[in-house]
This record gives C-alpha cells, structure tokens and sequence, in this order.
C-alpha cells in the first residue's frame, strides 16, 4: 500500500450504543447508579476488613484484594461507557485507548489468579485444617498477592508493546463502549498473528492453569466434603465455598464467552451485553455475594454503627 494514501491514526471512535433515542438519560442514570452502588460497596469492604479484627483471616484478605480489582477495572470503564451513552459515542487518543485496556486487562489477569489462590485456600481450609494457619500465613498470603499483581501488570506489558508496535491506518471506528483487545487490534492495518499468538500464550498462565487449579481445588473439597459425616458439617463446609463458586461461575462465564470463544462480528450486540455484564455487574455483585449471608461481615458492619454514633 501506498504510504501516501494512507491516513495515521491518532485518536478512537467508540461507537458504543447506537439508536437509545429516549433511553439515553434513563441508562445514563442506571449505569451511574450502578458505579456509585459499586463504588461505595467495594470501599465499604476494604474499610471493614482492614479495621474489623474479627475479619483478619486470609478469606477476607483475598476478598478485600478482590474489592479492590473490581473498584479498579470498573472505575477505568464506566466514565467512558457514561459518555458513549449520552454523547452516541466518544472519541479518545489511541494511546489513551491502549492504556485503558493495559489497566483494564492487568486487573483481570490479577482477579484470575486471585480467584485460584482463593479457591485453593479454600481447599486448606476443608481438606487439611489443622495446618490451615502454618500454611495460609500472613507472609504466604502478601506474597501470593504481589505475586498475583506482578504478573497481572507485567504480562500485560509485553501485550501493550506488541499492540505499540502495531501500524493504525485508515480506520478508527471501534463498535464497542470501551477499548477492548479483539476490537482494537481489528483496526490495525499491520500483521497482528505474532500479537494473537503471543495473547493465546499469555493466556495460559492467566485464565486455563488458574481455572484448573479452581477445578482441581474444589474437586478435592468436594470429595471432603462427602465424607463428613454430619449434614450440619457438610452445610457448613460448602456456606464456606458457595459465595466463590458463584463469583466464579460468572467470571469465567464472561471470560470464556468474549475472549476464549469470541463472538462474530454480526454477533456485536452480543458481545456488548456479556461485556456489561463483566465489567459493570459483576463488580457491583461480588461484594454482595459475599456479603448477603456471611455473618462475620454483618457483626463487622454492626459493631461500626456506635462508632460513627459515638463520633
């Protein structure tokens, strides 16, 4: 192709939701509502268990690591989903369209692993509790934490070199509400088969050998759970695992569904509506899965009330 016929591209169209006509301002008003409800439950339980004792365990550590994943990734998405909304789209720089999906991405990749360590916490905790606390120490938990937001951000460094290097000419127009990978390397005009390899790489280490550490760690719980022999200690041990299977189920869900087995371009609409459903549901109900029947986070909200009162 001839250099001098082709346009560079500097900025990003996001098309977002097309044709809302009157709807603009009602969905404008839901997906605010959600973000401040998102907002406000997530830092309500990063507070509780850093200053509640009875939550200084590891199960609520990892929930406080996940609260602020989903604070993160959803605090990158929703302001530009807002403008999309009520503008019939927005425009912004293609560097800045590659930094929202390096931040965005760094987030999931740390939730996916984050759901494996806590997945296998959970098996120590049913399968071998008398060595749960040498085990799960505060030391082994930080560092499976940093370790989790190391790779998170540094696998997706090597993308986002990739995707730098890439050639963006001619079109610019992404049918989506946020800069998502699929989306944006369909724009380039260069050979992205070295940048998909190196995403199907990546993916390995991110999404299948986590998910198979959750499949391996609950197949394990499972057959301990069987063998208890109380129906009151059975009860107990999945209440204990219930919440994660169900954050679980949908993430990877999602996950699976955009990423994993991506939909046709004629299936857009689809993909627009499981991508709401991942970036802005789901961080507004994992605090709430978590939250509805745990009895220590309830004590942990009831012994805050005098506190303020007292103030």
């Amino acid at each position: 192709m001839n250099e001098k016929n082709q346009t560079w591209v500097s900025e990003i169209v996001l098309l977002g939701f097309q044709n809302l006509l009157n709807f603009k301002v009602p969905l404008f008003s839901l997906f605010l509502l959600i973000y401040i409800l998102t907002v406000w439950e997530n830092i309500l339980i990063i507070v509780l268990v850093a200053f509640s004792r009875n939550l200084h365990s590891p199960m609520y550590f990892f929930l406080q690591q996940l609260a602020l994943s989903d604070l993160q990734g959803s605090t990158i998405i929703v302001p530009t989903l807002l403008q999309t909304v009520m503008k019939g789209g927005t425009r912004v720089s293609l560097v800045g369209c590659i930094s929202q999906w390096y931040f965005f991405s760094s987030s999931d990749a740390f939730q996916c692993l984050l759901l494996a360590v806590m997945a296998y916490d959970r098996y120590v905790a049913i399968c071998i509790p008398l060595r749960y606390t040498s085990i799960m120490s505060h030391r082994v938990c930080v560092t499976f934490i940093l370790m989790s937001w190391a790779v998170g951000f540094g696998l997706a460094v090597i993308t986002v070199n990739l995707i730098g290097i890439l050639e963006f000419c001619d079109q610019n127009i992404i049918d989506h509400f946020f800069c998502d990978f699929f989306p944006l390397i369909e724009l380039s005009c260069s050979d992205t088969f070295l940048l998909q390899l190196e995403a199907f790489i990546v993916s390995v280490p991110v999404i299948f050998i986590p998910f198979l550490v959750i499949s391996v760690s609950y197949m394990c719980i499972a057959h301990a759970i069987l063998k208890i022999v109380s129906h009151t200690g059975r009860q107990k041990a999945f209440s204990t695992c219930s919440s994660h299977l169900a954050v679980v189920s949908m993430f990877y869900g999602t996950i699976i569904s955009i990423y994993v087995v991506p939909p046709r371009k004629e299936s857009q609409t689809i993909s627009k509506v499981l991508s709401l459903l991942y970036t802005i549901v789901i961080p507004l109900s994992n605090p709430l899965i978590y939250s509805l029947r745990n009895k220590d986070i309830h004590a942990a909200l009831i012994l805050i009330k005098p506190i303020n009162v007292n103030k």
